[in-house]
């Protein structure tokens, strides 16, 4: 042993750093061969997701982040014992490469920690519940704020990196002064990225849209995929994404049919002719609708709600749990009542009438004498 360490003594400097990243990357290799087993073995007996997600999500950014903290020690324990006249010029500048890496490998540390912890809240809170308005609502603040917070820990480590060199000193310590913030966000302001983020903020807390909400943007029907920095993403009914800057939602109105809740009321509407029998639709419909799966027992009703000079307009009310359902109990309920206004009532269904009073037949115009 103290032949080799004599040995390695006696070579260059540089050649002396080489080996010195060498034994940490062997330390650091045994240690988190040893640690993160321990903790996967844990995770599963104590069946914590935390726990497990941790160990999967931070393994690389911690071996690597220790093998730089002892290549920088190694670094200055060996460079400790040396004349600084005697080094090399380039290892004094050198010595920030193992800083720069340290940092990084840090903050990524940091970013995988908030990850975990994202991971660990949508674990806990999920939206498989039909009415899952308080999940939605949490989740949504959880993907802005683990964002926001990755941004912040990126700008700390891009002005810890700065800090090291002379010439970027004063830089780096401009974006860590609450005054350099500032500023920044001042400048940037008036940018239509920066006023987004803005408008990120406002819609993460006061929430005007949540995640797997459902809306009308546009004219579109879709649910709220993605909320980014600066977009929403909506996934329209027919597999279609449509891709909304956060500001729309501060600047235009647009419906959201699971603000409070995901319960909802549709309307179906017939026109049928004036001498049909209302009283008989509505015995049928409050016979149909307790046969539907999807209809949750809250508004069965029919009215007529209109009249033209050849028809009356009636509204059937029908209610569910959640829009897809509304959708396609209104889809149901219109198919079944038009097939039996056809068995039942084919003569009731809307005529054009001749100046005779005798009905055409439906869909056909009277034609006119050409004499």
């Amino acid at each position: 042993m103290e032949t080799l360490l004599e040995y390695i003594s006696n070579t260059p400097v540089s050649v002396q750093l080489l080996i010195a990243f060498g034994f940490a990357l062997l330390i650091v290799t045994v240690i988190v061969m040893i640690v993160y087993p321990i903790l996967r073995t844990s995770a599963r007996k104590t069946q914590s997701f935390t726990l497990e997600t941790f160990a999967k999500r931070t393994r690389a950014p911690v071996f690597w982040l220790l093998v730089m903290l002892l290549t920088y020690w190694f670094w200055l324990v060996i460079t400790g014992n040396i004349d600084p006249g005697e080094l090399p010029f380039y290892l004094p500048e050198a010595l920030h490469l193992p800083q720069t890496f340290m940092y990084f490998f840090g903050g990524l540390f940091l970013v995988r920690v908030v990850q975990v912890a994202g991971d660990t809240i949508r674990y806990r809170y999920n939206m498989d519940d039909v009415n899952d308005l308080r999940e939605r609502k949490i989740l949504t603040q959880v993907q802005y704020i683990q964002r926001i917070a990755s941004i912040v820990i990126f700008v700390v480590v891009i002005s810890f990196i700065l800090l090291q060199f002379d010439g970027m000193r004063n830089l780096g310590a401009g974006i860590l002064s609450t005054a350099g913030v500032g500023g920044i966000i001042i400048g940037l302001a008036a940018q239509k990225s920066i006023a987004n983020l803005l408008a990120g903020f406002q819609i993460a807390f006061t929430q005007p849209i949540r995640l797997d909400d459902v809306l009308i943007v546009q004219g579109e029907y879709g649910t709220v995929e993605e909320i980014t920095l600066t977009y929403v993403t909506l996934k329209i009914w027919d597999q279609r994404r449509l891709i909304v800057p956060l500001n729309h939602f501060i600047d235009n109105t647009f419906q959201n049919w699971t603000r409070f809740d995901a319960e909802l009321i549709g309307s179906v509407f017939l026109h049928l002719d004036y001498t049909f029998p209302v009283d008989k639709l509505r015995a049928e419909v409050e016979r149909y609708l307790p046969t539907q799966e999807l209809w949750d027992k809250r508004v069965g009703t029919v009215a007529v709600t209109d009249t033209t000079d050849r028809v009356i307009v009636v509204r059937t009310l029908v209610s569910s749990n959640n829009a897809g359902n509304i959708f396609t109990l209104r889809c149901n309920t219109r198919e079944y009542l038009l097939q039996w206004v056809r068995e039942n009532y084919p003569d009731k269904l809307p005529t054009t009438r001749s100046e005779s009073g005798q009905p055409l037949m439906p869909g056909v115009m009277e034609e006119q004498d050409s004499e």
